[in-house]
């Protein structure tokens, strides 16, 4: 979509969005709640496409020497990252013979080009990798539970390439701001308290009163992996290894960054997540915790519409225990409830990344969370795309012929308004 459709598209969306509004004033029926939920979601991933359009329209016109008709497209240089071999720009950066990493040279320029900072390594386009924090041996030895040498094409299906149980990432998937391109650090301002009204008698005088206003706050925390790479990885690898190693950089990044936003401590260079936010909602079950009832998810709820945070953008979030353990409710006639009830037909999603390992009182280690709220309240600011640098003189990486790898990515974590989450931390499930 060019720029010129991005933006007539979301003119006719506010003017939708205004007739839905002047038609019903006071309260949105709830196929009109759908309806807007729908527009909201279309304008957010329009802005996201805006920006992302006119970055790239640059890069397309340097690459084909033509000027860009309509406003932009961008579909050039998606073809392009779309090519992007991390194993290629690994190998050519080791310098490994017979390499050539000249595509993966040109689109890493370009990246740290428009990022306007200095890539320590290869800069890997976020479309290629996205997101943390694991080490480990990727050689055709080691490790010993699964060597690299599973990878090395000798009759190898490297196309069926069994991947890892991983964590289902959710946070993006339920609607979290995303702020990409930053460069130094971000102060939003943010209104905190509105001036007073007051009814007055005939002639009498009003009495002042101030705005407050505060700022959330964005700054760089880095997050990153380490691995080794053999020679023989490198170099004779099938081209169907490229998508798992590619997919796992990414996984490991992508899953810290899930954990810091669900439930980053703030502390110890994380972000600080929801469930960590000072000034969120608050349900407690129990002195010692307690075990999910169908009157907790609607206190829970109640505690973002006192708060007048609840829109048409709300959505629930816990782990499979808590889910499971939804599931088990009955009603009296030993009846299931169903999720549908239970959510009040909300949106949720189920990951592990939330915690089942908190305390409340003598349950030590063993409750859960759950959150209500509105994710596009979070935000999640980008300073840099994926930085990876290869080390091929790393004195134990050397002596085997490898190369270390080192990932990493710069990002933050706020929430624009507190009162938009609401949390239960001691669920017995």
């Amino acid at each position: 979509m060019t720029i010129r459709e991005i933006l007539a598209r979301r003119d006719a969306i506010r003017v939708e969005m205004r007739a839905i509004h002047d038609a019903h004033p006071e309260t949105l029926p709830a196929d009109q709640q759908t309806r807007w939920a729908a527009l909201e979601t279309e304008a957010a991933n329009l802005n996201a496409q805006e920006s992302r359009t006119a970055a790239l329209d640059d890069l397309d016109r340097r690459v084909t020497g033509t000027p860009i008709a309509g406003g932009g497209s961008d579909s050039r240089f998606d073809t392009e990252i779309r090519r992007f071999s991390v194993l290629r720009a690994i190998a050519g950066a080791a310098g490994l013979p017979g390499v050539d990493a000249g595509r993966e040279r040109e689109i890493s320029a370009e990246v740290a080009r428009r990022s306007g900072r200095t890539f320590q390594g290869i800069a890997v386009p976020m479309a290629a990798l996205s997101g943390p924090v694991e080490s480990r041996v990727f050689s055709t030895t080691n490790p010993g539970g699964g060597p690299g040498s599973n990878l090395v094409a000798t009759n190898l299906l490297a196309d069926q390439f069994i991947d890892r149980l991983r964590a289902s990432l959710v946070i993006r998937r339920l609607g979290a701001t995303i702020l990409s391109g930053l460069t130094g650090n971000v102060a939003i301002p943010r209104l905190k308290g509105s001036a007073t009204s007051a009814w007055v008698a005939e002639n009498s005088a009003l009495t002042a009163s101030d705005q407050q206003a505060d700022q959330v706050s964005l700054s760089p925390k880095h997050a990153g992996g380490l691995t080794e790479f053999s020679r023989n990885m490198l170099l004779q690898s099938s081209p169907d290894v490229e998508q798992p190693v590619r997919a796992d950089l990414a996984a490991i990044l992508a899953q810290a960054l899930d954990q810091a936003a669900i439930a980053g401590t703030g502390a110890s260079n994380q972000p600080r997540g929801i469930l960590n936010t000072s000034g969120i909602g608050a349900v407690a079950l129990g002195t010692n915790g307690a075990a999910l009832a169908y009157d907790n998810v609607v206190d829970l709820m109640g505690a973002v519409q006192n708060a007048n945070a609840e829109t048409a953008s709300m959505a629930f979030l816990t782990n499979p225990k808590v889910r499971r353990a939804a599931q088990k409710l009955k009603t009296t006639t030993n009846e299931p409830l169903g999720e549908d009830v239970i959510f009040q037909s909300t949106p949720r999603a189920f990951t592990t990344n939330v915690p089942a390992n908190l305390t409340k009182g003598t349950a030590s280690g063993i409750c859960s969370a759950m959150v209500y709220g509105d994710f596009s309240q979070l935000l999640i600011g980008l300073w840099s795309e994926i930085d990876i640098l290869v080390n091929p003189y790393d004195s134990t990486a050397y002596a085997r012929g490898g190369v270390l790898v080192r990932a990493m990515t710069t990002c933050d974590i706020a929430v624009r308004h507190p009162e938009s989450f609401a949390a239960i931390h001691d669920i017995l499930a």
